[in-house]
């Protein structure tokens, strides 16, 4: 459910950024440090748009990529834990079986 309304949303921004694109047609001037350039204002606000959608969906992929390789170390952490979990178990089981008998066959209360 939350994937629809997230689809809901940016597709009504979508519709509000290029409403106010299209409305937005004169020639600007935009100056990128070396050269000026005339631009119609619709180009400049959706290339804004479309680098701040690039930039955000990077980080989003980042994000995603990093927490995915902590999961995997942490499951590789915990396979350890449990193994050496049962594996002390099983001493500890053994270990018991062998103090609780006595050769003659009864068993101590101590």
């Amino acid at each position: 459910m939350k994937m629809q309304w997230s689809l809901i949303f940016g597709l009504i921004f979508a519709l509000f950024i290029a409403f106010f694109a299209v409305i937005n047609v004169d020639p600007v001037q935009v100056n990128f440090g070396f050269s000026i350039v005339s631009l119609p204002l619709i180009l400049v606000i959706l290339s804004c748009a479309l680098i701040g959608g690039v930039i955000v969906g990077s980080y989003g992929i980042f994000r995603q990529y990093k927490q995915q390789r902590k999961i995997k170390s942490l499951t590789a952490e915990l396979v350890k834990a449990n193994e050496k979990i049962a594996e002390l178990e099983t001493a500890n089981t053994a270990d018991t079986m062998v103090e609780s008998t006595i050769p003659g066959g009864t068993t101590t209360f101590n």
